[in-house]
């Protein structure tokens, strides 16, 4: 259970979990004072039994910051799902399929103050729970460091609303289905703790009619290193094209001259780049203090 607090001047994008505060308007409030709990989890874990030499297990997880723009949305239709997944884990080789955060973006700045949408999101942040089926096999180099490498298939998302709010679509109808991605990660133990290195990618290919497609991709570096007992720092950073639909180029992905309806209207991949940093103070186990900074920069192409 999560209880958040806050207070501002000015006018801010979400009453529940604000992100953004904006500059006061001619009629908007000075400022405002708001608290919620809708950032609270529930959360289920099963284990089930060994099938074919792997061991199975099971999770899922809601909160209750759903969409509240519907008839009386602001105390019914919030609950929703996070991330739901299905295991099989043999000693060194797993296969995890269900709706999962993005594994070729695996860290996220910490932060409780924004649970809803994690933080730094659209800010530098990569992150989606889209649903998906990976591999993922470590190899053990020595007592002291490992190899892992990662791919799948995810559901593709391009970021863009859907084309009716009434009508309920298999993902974004512009969008081909798939999408592929790698990633691998050397683990190191260091002062007792993980030192962790990544690199990880995906490809999507998008639709949008009339015969027009946008290559979406994106290459990512993601960085957790321990400073001693006391400290760690964490950083990922991204290079991509059309990453609307995982938090990039401030959430979209193309832009276009014209009407879509149009089919002489030309549409052009969004590049962006951009990362996060976060720097971790572990005061006692159970009292730490984290200062992280992000961005993100979309351009066009040239």
């Amino acid at each position: 259970m999560l209880f958040n607090t806050y207070g501002e001047r000015g006018s801010v994008d979400n009453a529940d979990f604000p992100q953004l505060a904006i500059r006061r308007g001619l009629l908007s409030s000075a400022g405002s004072f708001g608290a919620s709990v809708r950032q609270s989890q529930i959360g289920i874990q099963a284990f089930g039994p060994t099938i074919a030499g792997a061991r199975t297990s099971a999770d899922i997880e809601f909160d209750f910051a759903g969409d509240s723009r519907g008839t009386n949305g602001a105390s019914f239709g919030i609950v929703r799902l996070r991330t739901g997944t299905i295991r099989f884990d043999w000693t060194d080789t797993s296969v995890v399929g269900g709706q999962d955060s993005l594994f070729f973006a695996p860290l996220s700045p910490t932060s409780i103050a924004t649970l809803a949408i994690p933080a730094l999101a659209y800010s530098g942040n990569l992150w989606s729970w889209t649903p998906q089926v990976r591999v993922e096999h470590k190899f053990t180099l020595s007592d002291s460091s490992s190899f892992a490498i990662q791919g799948g298939i995810l559901d593709n998302l391009s970021g863009d609303p859907p084309p009716s709010v009434y009508e309920r679509y298999p993902v974004g109808v512009n969008t081909l289905a798939s999408r592929h991605t790698p990633h691998i990660s050397w683990i190191r133990s260091l002062h007792g703790q993980e030192l962790t290195i990544g690199a990880g990618g995906y490809y999507s290919r998008q639709l949008w009619g009339y015969g027009r497609s946008v290559d979406g991709w994106a290459g990512t570096m993601d960085l957790k290193l321990p400073l001693g007992r006391l400290f760690e720092f964490t950083s990922q950073i991204y290079r991509g094209r059309a990453v609307g639909g995982i938090g990039g180029g401030l959430g979209q992905s193309v832009l276009w001259n014209g009407s879509l309806s149009d089919p002489n209207t030309q549409v052009h991949g969004l590049q962006s780049l951009g990362g996060w940093a976060q720097l971790k103070y572990k005061a006692t186990p159970k009292l730490q203090f984290n200062g992280a900074f992000g961005q993100d920069n979309p351009f066009l192409p040239t």
